[in-house]
């Protein structure tokens, strides 16, 4: 799924991108969640200033409305804006020495609530209340036909300077280090070999998934229709990533393939604590993918630049990979799921699929429309029982406006399912954030059984001798 939209001057009205439009229709309205943690009281005086200065020239899209023109056509529309409109103070009862529950409690409600059609596609909330972790919360709440998580939080991540010397770039952990010509050369000849056993396999199984092959009902998928519309709780693990990186370094395979591994025990663990036999269930996450040839985000003026190297949009894809199954989960070896998810994700990397879902919803578009497109998407989200997505942070500590942040993460909201979790990395911690449909999910005990999930493949890391 991809959108080319790039930069516009103010007497253009460029047309919105196919995924945009999907993002943004009768079927589905999909927004992100950025949440910042301050370590410090939040004084919101700067806050128009640096929205005008800062945050509206960095894409048109933040100044503009999508609009129809008289041939039917959806355009992005620039607009002047009243940044008043945007900015939001919530008021909570005085004489509180935490304010967690009125936190979590307004940030599922904006998780749901939906944005104004008649103004640009974002707003900006301002906690000024200490919570157990944080002196103040800033959240950003985004609509995904803005663009995908790489547009977005590079967007966001402009705005921001390091705590440490702010005349410096943030920096971002680093992909792993290229394979030798010999090692590529039989890589590529064996990837050549499976990779379109996997296409065929992997195309066909999205296509039933998203039509027919609907999971079963769990402690994870209620199966209600309009779930998108309920409240959620956002609940958060987070783990050391010098942790994360001993246990890839004692089994293989990348830091996606541990914390796969650690949500899918965690989810093990979670059903069978709800009385539920994970065996007898199709249990399956719709993995979003990033689609772009880059390693890390851009700056401010490599994203304005006329010709960028990579485009502002929606260019990201998603594949289907089932949770593994586990006979006697919390007696079997914690590893096996760290091996299981490891396996999964190379043979699901090793094929075309995404990229043939892409041309097959483009091809669906130009035919039926794209609001039965939408439909479609929509029905691919509600047959699966959660999404997961990850983005990376800086390594370095944050500064907006003069607040240190001591901790951020994101979430993806308004999509038919009871929960949808998210991972993002920041100054050598990995969050993993679980949005979890309010009186079905026990976030709490999903929470700890992802606690658990981490503390034993940890231990049977150390234990291993292999």
């Amino acid at each position: 799924m991809e959108g080319k939209d790039q930069c516009f001057s103010s007497d253009e009205e460029p047309p919105v991108s196919p995924t945009g439009q999907y993002f943004n229709s009768s079927a589905l309205s999909v927004s992100i969640l950025a949440v910042f943690e301050s370590e410090i009281p939040i004084d919101d005086s700067p806050t128009i200033e640096t929205l005008e200065s800062v945050f509206l020239p960095i894409n048109p899209r933040f100044s503009s409305i999508m609009v129809k023109d008289k041939n039917g056509v959806t355009r992005w529309r620039k607009v002047t804006v009243n940044l008043e409109d945007h900015i939001n103070i919530p008021s909570f009862p005085p004489k509180l020495e935490h304010y967690d529950k009125y936190v979590n409690d307004y940030i599922s409600k904006i998780a749901y609530d939906q944005l104004s059609q008649s103004k640009p596609l974002w707003e900006i909330h301002i906690i000024k209340y200490p919570t157990k972790t944080a002196q103040g919360t800033l959240v950003f709440k985004l609509h995904h036909s803005l663009g995908d998580g790489f547009s977005l939080m590079g967007a966001l991540f402009s705005c921001v300077r390091r705590a440490d010397d702010p005349s410096k770039p943030l920096t971002f952990p680093s992909h792993k280090a290229k394979k030798s010509q010999k090692e590529a050369f039989w890589s590529g000849t064996i990837r050549g070999m499976s990779m379109g056993v996997n296409t065929f396999r992997d195309f066909g199984w999205s296509l039933w998934k998203s039509t027919l092959g609907k999971d079963d009902l769990s402690p994870m998928r209620s199966g209600e229709i309009g779930v998108e519309f309920r409240p959620i709780n956002i609940c958060c693990n987070e783990f050391g990533l010098d942790d994360i990186k001993r246990i890839k370094d004692k089994l293989g395979g990348t830091i996606n393939d541990v914390i796969s591994g650690v949500i899918f025990y965690g989810l093990h663990l979670y059903m069978l604590d709800c009385g539920h036999d994970p065996n007898t269930s199709k249990v399956t996450a719709l993995v979003l993918l990033n689609t772009r040839n880059v390693t890390s985000y851009q700056t401010l003026e490599e994203l304005t630049k006329p010709k960028a190297k990579t485009s502002w949009g929606n260019n990201f894809g998603f594949l289907h990979a089932t949770v593994p199954k586990c006979e006697n989960a919390k007696e079997a070896d914690p590893l096996y799921f760290v091996t299981a998810a490891r396996k999964l994700i190379k043979s699901k990397r090793n094929s075309l699929s995404v990229f043939l879902t892409g041309k097959f919803l483009e091809m669906m578009r130009k035919i039926r429309g794209p609001e039965v497109t939408a439909k479609y998407i929509h029905a691919t989200l509600k047959n699966t029982s959660m999404t997961i997505s990850n983005l990376i942070g800086p390594l370095e500590q944050m500064i907006i406006a003069g607040h240190p942040v001591k901790s951020f993460h994101f979430m993806v909201v308004g999509v038919p399912q009871s929960l949808t979790i998210t991972v993002v990395s920041y100054m050598g911690k990995l969050k993993v954030v679980m949005g979890a449909q309010q009186g079905f999910i026990n976030s709490e005990l999903l929470t700890s059984c992802m606690t658990i999930s981490f503390e034993r493949i940890l231990e049977a890391t150390k234990l291993n001798k292999t």
